[in-house]
C-alpha cells in the first residue's frame, strides 16, 4: 500500500479518537482514498482499513476500557448508534468503544459501497445498520 493512503487511514483512526472528524467525514476521506471498507476489533484493539485489490493495513487502536462482554445486547448497540450519529456534547469514540464492548459487541465491519455496518458479538451475532440518507 502505498504512503499516501497509510497516512489516511492513519488521520482518518486518530481524528475518531480525537474527535477532530466526523464519522460522515471520516468515510468521505477514505472512499476519496479508494478504500472499500473496514474493520474495528475490540478484542485485538485493531483497525484494518481494506482495498478492493485485496490489499490492506492493519493499525492499532488506543485501547479502551473493559472487556467484551458475553452476551450481545442488540438493543444497547442500537442506542449507541443513535447516540453517535446524533453526536450531543457527551458523545467520544472512546465512550462508544467502551460502552460497545460492555454490551457485547467484539467489533464491527463497515462497507462502503455497501453502506452499511455491521456489528458482531462474541458468539457471531450480528446487528446491521444502514449508513443514514
Amino acid at each position: 500500500m502505498d504512503a499516501e493512503r497509510i497516512s489516511i487511514a492513519e488521520t482518518c483512526l486518530h481524528a475518531a479518537h480525537d474527535g477532530s472528524l466526523s464519522f460522515p467525514d471520516i468515510v468521505g476521506r477514505l472512499i476519496a482514498a479508494g478504500f472499500e471498507g473496514y474493520t474495528v476489533d475490540y478484542r485485538r484493539n485493531s483497525h484494518t482499513c481494506y482495498l478492493p485489490d485485496g490489499d490492506s493495513i492493519m493499525m492499532d487502536m488506543r485501547p479502551s476500557a473493559g472487556h467484551v462482554a458475553a452476551a450481545f445486547d442488540v438493543a444497547e448497540i442500537e442506542r449507541l448508534v443513535r447516540w453517535a450519529q446524533a453526536n450531543p456534547a457527551d458523545y467520544s469514540y472512546r465512550a462508544f468503544c467502551e460502552k460497545a464492548k460492555a454490551a457485547g459487541c467484539a467489533g464491527y465491519l463497515v462497507s462502503f459501497s455497501g453502506r452499511r455496518v455491521v456489528y458482531f458479538g462474541r458468539t457471531a451475532e450480528t446487528h446491521v445498520e444502514l449508513f443514514p440518507k
